[in-house]
């Protein structure tokens, strides 16, 4: 092996990842701030809908005294948030996930401060109104917008714009349900599309922060405590049946949610209306099942815990259903983990007393893992989501079961998933699966051409045309080297730029002390493929060191194609078992004669 390798690590990052890194720590504290004021905002818009007062106090709007007067409130949020949404940013409609991720990949990671302060506004106000939604979307596009803007802030580049962007959202996700590790894993499924130290470790400190500063602003503990009764052996089978039935509500969640969102675009007025059209379903189902309006921490609690009627809950999760989508795809503003959760539970609420295990109270938890595992198609972080909502730990296991398995429902019966149908929607195909490139895993000396034709620096320029780019022509171009040393390159451009004033002169002389593209053995067949695109050129010469320039070889395009090679026989070629034939002679020869034999075959084969 070369001595290159001794220089290489196991990751690409330099010291600039401390200042990311520490920057991204300040857009944790932010982030968190950003949740608490949020939380506080839909409170002080719930408290003015629903019961006419100025005050931040944590009131659910079931509580409301409103009567039939309940329909007109949703509107009236509906209404604002369309306004805002027509005059103000049309960025704040949706919930907000999809938006995050649109940015990430198509926006350059930017985002304006008009996002950062009407996002939160027309969620508190949607939400406050009655509007179905959890706080986590608008908290995720508003931390995102804060990490942007210190990133733009401080002129950094596009993926340190990223890693910061996505550090700000899931650092306000975990200020929101105090989640930090599947914050992480949110990260790692949703939004990086990489897995480099240069973006989790920003993400990670980001969220730790979060996580640590949360009990100052928030509380601490986990937001809905739970203990269950660990599951016997026959819980690897319920949790499999859990994961089907959470999978197929995650189909018919999503599915409906565009039929409908495809009948508001075919109505003949502005999407600016939209809102408060979908607020009327909203309120009408608020009027009959009021624990549905809000966000609906309370009723998850009450799910989780069993508290509630059979009666009771097949209404909340009926209605919250449907007053779910029609909102959401009327292009309001919220987030769509906290429904999931409560329509997840609510299911498991109704199926636990028929789920095999003898167990009853830990199904609503095990199906709101598997719902927001198939929707989202991040069934690691619904998995570790559910444990740290409730510090349940004997459910651990049956969580990742379940939602793996209505992961892979969706994944196959899917093609999009209900974040990604929205951006697809817009124009843009966004493909979820990421693996290393394998342009990264090979080096420059393992791909590149050793044999190589050079050309002498003392050569004359006419010699070389006839000699080299005759009509036996066999590359492009050709290194120029004076004593093993590299001078240039030599192609058929060159020389037609020199003749016919400079035919006689060397061919060294057209070059000058400049040096020309090269590469390094030790570099990575990404950073080569990079500057050829850059510069247009198809091949560069290979060298020992940038002093020296002892010509080593050439790497080309075509050299560049062969990382590839190895992923494709991966991926597409299998591998045969391989059957040894016995003579039937020999099948019942006892083992020892058998063994004989095979040795005497072995030594005559070699």
């Amino acid at each position: 092996m070369s001595n290159h390798n001794g220089d290489r690590g196991d990751f690409a990052t330099d010291v600039r990842l401390l200042r990311i890194s520490a920057i991204a720590a300040a857009g944790g504290a932010l982030s968190t701030v950003a949740a608490d004021f949020l939380l506080h905002l839909i409170r002080f818009f719930t408290n003015l809908f629903f019961f006419q007062t100025f005050s931040t106090a944590n009131h659910s709007p079931a509580e409301n005294t409103l009567g039939v007067l309940v329909v007109v409130m949703p509107v009236i949020g509906g209404l604002i948030v369309g306004l805002i949404a027509r005059y103000g940013s049309e960025q704040i409609r949706g919930h907000g996930i999809p938006e995050a991720i649109e940015a990430i990949l198509f926006g350059k990671s930017k985002m304006s401060p008009k996002v950062a302060v009407l996002k939160p506004l027309a969620s508190a106000i949607a939400i406050g109104s009655g509007g179905p939604f959890g706080a986590e979307g608008p908290i995720i596009m508003t931390g995102g917008a804060i990490g942007s803007l210190i990133a733009q802030f401080f002129h950094l580049s596009g993926a340190e714009r990223k890693a910061l962007l996505v550090a700000g959202a899931v650092a306000g996700m975990t200020a929101v349900f105090g989640t930090p590790v599947a914050a992480v894993l949110l990260a790692i499924e949703l939004l990086l599309f990489e897995l480099r130290p240069r973006s989790l470790l920003p993400v990670a400190i980001a969220c730790a922060v979060a996580g640590f500063t949360r009990p100052l602003l928030l509380g601490s503990g986990p937001l809905f405590p739970l203990q269950t009764m660990p599951l016997g052996t026959v819980g690897i089978v319920s949790s499999c049946i859990a994961g089907l039935v959470a999978g197929a509500l995650s189909w018919g969640l999503s599915t409906w949610l565009y039929k409908v969102e495809d009948l508001f675009g075919k109505l003949p007025i502005h999407w600016m209306w939209w809102p408060a059209l979908g607020a009327i379903a909203v309120g009408i189902g608020g009027y009959f099942q009021p624990r549905t309006l809000g966000v609906g921490y309370d009723v998850i609690g009450d799910l989780l815990h069993n508290h509630l009627a059979m009666q009771v809950v097949i209404g909340i999760v009926v209605v919250k259903a449907i007053i779910w989508v029609i909102a959401l795809a009327s292009g309001t503003s919220g987030g769509v983990l906290a429904p999931l959760l409560m329509m997840g539970a609510g299911v498991g609420a109704l199926a636990g007393p028929y789920m095999p295990g003898h167990e009853p109270a830990v199904w609503p938890l095990i199906f709101m893992a598997a719902a927001l595992g198939g929707m989202m198609r991040a069934p690691v972080m619904a998995a570790v989501f559910a444990f740290e909502l409730t510090g349940d730990a004997n459910a651990l296991l049956p969580l990742l079961a379940s939602a793996a398995v209505a992961y892979g429902f969706t994944v196959l019966l899917m093609r999009r998933s209900i974040l990604t149908e929205k951006i697809a929607r817009r124009g843009y195909h966004i493909y979820r699966e990421y693996s290393i490139d394998p342009l990264e895993r090979h080096y420059v000396e393992e791909v590149m051409t050793k044999g190589v034709q050079s050309i002498d620096a003392r050569t004359t320029v006419a010699e070389v045309l006839r000699t080299h780019f005759g009509a036996q022509q066999k590359f492009r171009a050709f290194p120029v080297v004076d004593n093993g040393v590299l001078v240039g390159m030599a192609d058929r451009a060159l020389l037609d730029r020199a003749l016919p004033s400079s035919a006689h002169a060397p061919i060294g002389a057209l070059f000058s002390d400049a040096l020309p593209e090269i590469a390094l053995p030790g570099e990575t067949c990404r950073n080569v493929a990079a500057r050829l695109a850059i510069t247009g050129l198809d091949r560069v010469p290979v060298v020992d060191d940038d002093k020296t320039r002892r010509l080593l070889g050439i790497v080309s395009r075509h050299d560049l194609v062969k990382p590839s090679l190895s992923v494709f026989t991966e991926e597409r070629e299998r591998e045969q078992f391989r059957r040894v034939w016995v003579p039937r002679s020999e099948r019942f020869a006892p083992t020892s004669k058998r063994a004989g034999m095979t040795d005497e075959r072995a030594e005559a084969k070699h």
